[in-house]
């Protein structure tokens, strides 16, 4: 089910839609607690052995070129945000 602005998935509330691919969807949202933009991905399906090899390998890289990743959920990702081209 697509997000729309204003909806809420725990602490983060959904701003715009960023895009969309093969997996699912990629908001920008705002960290209510922490008062920080970040991108959520969002899963078409439930967490996947696949989103789940995703998460552990860009938590595991340190680079100014990676995003930081900040959480994980049953069936989302939350990501540093990073204006510019995709």
């Amino acid at each position: 089910m697509p997000l729309a602005p204003g909806d809420k998935l725990g602490p983060y509330e959904i701003t715009a839609l960023l895009g969309e691919g093969g997996m699912g969807e990629v908001y920008k949202a705002r960290h209510t607690r922490l008062d920080r933009t970040v991108a959520l991905k969002v899963a078409k399906g439930q967490f996947t052995d696949r989103f789940e090899r995703k998460a552990r390998a860009v938590a595991a890289l340190n680079h100014p070129n990676i995003c930081q990743l900040y959480d994980v959920g049953p069936n989302y990702l939350v990501m540093e945000f990073v204006e510019g081209r995709s």
